[in-house]
């Protein structure tokens, strides 16, 4: 028989998608409620859809449209960020999702071989855009013990003794996974150390109306920065896949380098997809905000489940996470505790090990209403009682 052809080590030497295993985990168990995904519970508004539903036999709907995004979406999302996140020399390329937007930028900013910096918690998707891109020496920041914030102080040491100097730093604000917000000052001063050592800074803002107790989300802005958005979670759009790129009008190629790369993946975001987009836009952020603010609902429910593991075990609260840290006797098994956690009390949580933190893991506040908040919240904080009090017990 004949050999086959080999597969690239850039694919074989990508992590697996912690997301596809743990689906695959909790579709084989019957009744299971997964705090896992990051994803909403509420569908996109009604005015929207009804919307959108009108226009799907346009003839325009089935065809492709212009690569950055069709012009309306586009002229409305400018307005936003001018409005919104204070971004007023910036450009818009609308994407599938921000999944696809940051690979879209490792693909226009990096080389095969060029370091570039994350911190730890990271999300375990921008760290594998990385390794399948080819980039090799993905260097991982601490978070501060008490906050989680970013620590600038190794990063400035890290972008002054790494040569050459890395190409990217990125950081999602507020974090994913970490469910930390970064205060505006730290973000200015990581922004100004990348500006000074002629790094990119790119900045997920995926989560930005997932604000609570009276905080408020910034943006920066700058020709090394890049800024991420999307309306999966803020306007409950998981499924229909649209995020954009804020990225520097000034730097000259920048757009031609992003059309290239978005020519030869989605060549445009769906066209019924980004007209959804449009609407939800005209609805309006008063509408976000009214969903999100009974989050602190489920938020607060699942740090009371928490609470077998210790007052200090658990970070974060902004976003949609939850942070925590498990018993030290199970640094190095947290997939060992996903797995039983599931099978014997059918509840479903990220380990940590996924964003470079094993012994920790996330857990997601967003995806179910209040009352099946309750119910996965009553399984987690069993689990977590058997689990610090007996250990993995085996029925």
């Amino acid at each position: 028989m004949g050999s086959f052809p080999r597969l690239s080590l850039r694919a074989l030497e990508t992590e697996t998608p912690v997301m596809v295993e743990i689906q695959r985990l909790y579709r084989g168990i019957k009744d299971a409620i997964s705090l896992a995904q990051g994803v909403v519970y509420w569908q996109p508004p009604q005015q929207a859809l009804e919307k959108v539903e009108k226009c799907i036999r346009n003839p325009t709907i089935s065809r492709y449209g212009a690569d950055e995004g069709i012009p309306e979406l586009r002229e409305a999302l400018i307005q936003k960020l001018h409005r919104e996140n204070k971004l007023y020399k910036s450009s818009v390329m609308v994407t599938a999702g921000a999944n696809q937007a940051f690979v879209n930028l490792v693909l226009a900013l990096c080389d095969a071989g060029d370091s570039v910096v994350m911190f730890a918690p990271y999300y375990f998707n921008a760290y594998m855009s990385f390794q399948m891109t080819g980039v090799t020496n993905i260097l991982v920041g601490p978070g501060d013990p008490a906050t989680l914030y970013p620590d600038a102080d190794w990063l400035e040491r890290a972008l002054k003794e790494t040569k050459p100097t890395p190409k990217v730093v990125t950081v999602v604000n507020p974090g994913n996974p970490s469910g930390t917000y970064i205060p505006e000052s730290l973000l200015k001063r990581i922004s100004d150390l990348c500006k000074g050592s002629g790094s990119w800074l790119i900045v997920d803002n995926t989560y930005e109306y997932f604000m609570y107790d009276g905080r408020k989300h910034s943006c920066v802005e700058g020709n090394h920065i890049v800024n991420i958005f999307s309306f999966s979670k803020a306007y409950g759009m998981m499924g229909w896949r649209v995020g954009y790129i804020a990225y520097p009008t000034e730097v000259e190629g920048f757009g031609a380098a992003l059309l290239k790369v978005q020519d030869n993946i989605p060549i445009c975001a769906t066209i019924l997809s980004q007209h959804l987009a449009l609407y939800a836009l005209e609805v309006g952020p008063g509408w976000v905000h009214e969903q999100v603010k009974d989050l602190v609902k489920n938020r607060e429910l699942l740090k009371e489940a928490l609470s077998p593991l210790g007052k200090d075990a658990v970070k974060g609260g902004e976003a949609i996470y939850l942070w925590a840290k498990l018993p030290e006797k199970y640094c190095d098994d947290d997939f060992k505790v996903i797995y039983w956690l599931a099978q014997r009390h059918k509840v479903v949580i990220i380990p940590g090990s996924a964003c470079g933190c094993p012994g920790h893991v996330r857990i997601s506040f967003g995806g179910l209403p209040k009352a099946e908040t309750t119910a996965a919240a009553e399984r987690l904080r069993k689990g977590l009682e058997e689990l610090v009090s007996k250990g993995m017990v085996e029925s």
